[in-house]
């Protein structure tokens, strides 16, 4: 690193502009789109599996309450199961169901479009896109050392 780049003034940029770009693309509407928590609960429970609400709700550090209300909204839409556990019937696993990921795909699809349109702007010259390029592999390859 050259000795006029400080890895603390660095860091501290990096962390400002990601958290800029990721509030910005959090609020992409999407009809009958998810909340935020529906959102966090749904992606979560996509990423770990079947997994109880309590579970669920430490995993992503809210109340079971609050998880409750969440997982109740996404069961009325459809976009999540609740099944007995294989292991305990006495337990209720969740599952997020084909509409779950569904819906969880059309957020993903509108964000990844907004940046787009965002890149195709005019805004970006072609050797500034291929900075982007290559900063998002280096941003990848950051997040694995953390």
């Amino acid at each position: 690193m050259s000795d006029d780049l400080d890895p603390g003034a660095v860091s501290a940029a990096l962390l400002a502009s990601l958290s800029v770009l990721l509030r910005r693309v959090r609020h992409v509407p999407v009809d009958g789109g998810l909340t935020m928590p529906e959102r966090t609960a749904l992606s979560q429970l996509e990423r770990s599996g079947p997994t109880t609400s309590s579970a669920l709700a430490r995993e992503v550090q809210i109340t079971a309450q609050a998880m409750g209300a969440t997982l109740g909204a996404l069961r009325s839409r459809g976009l999540v199961d609740r099944r007995p556990d294989p292991d305990d019937r006495r337990r209720v696993v969740l599952t997020v169901t084909d509409a779950g990921r569904q819906a969880l795909k059309d957020k993903r699809n509108a964000r990844v479009e907004l940046v787009a349109q965002a890149l195709t702007s005019g805004a970006f010259s072609p050797e500034e896109l291929e900075q982007l390029a290559a900063a998002a592999a280096l941003l990848e390859r950051l997040a694995q050392h953390i």
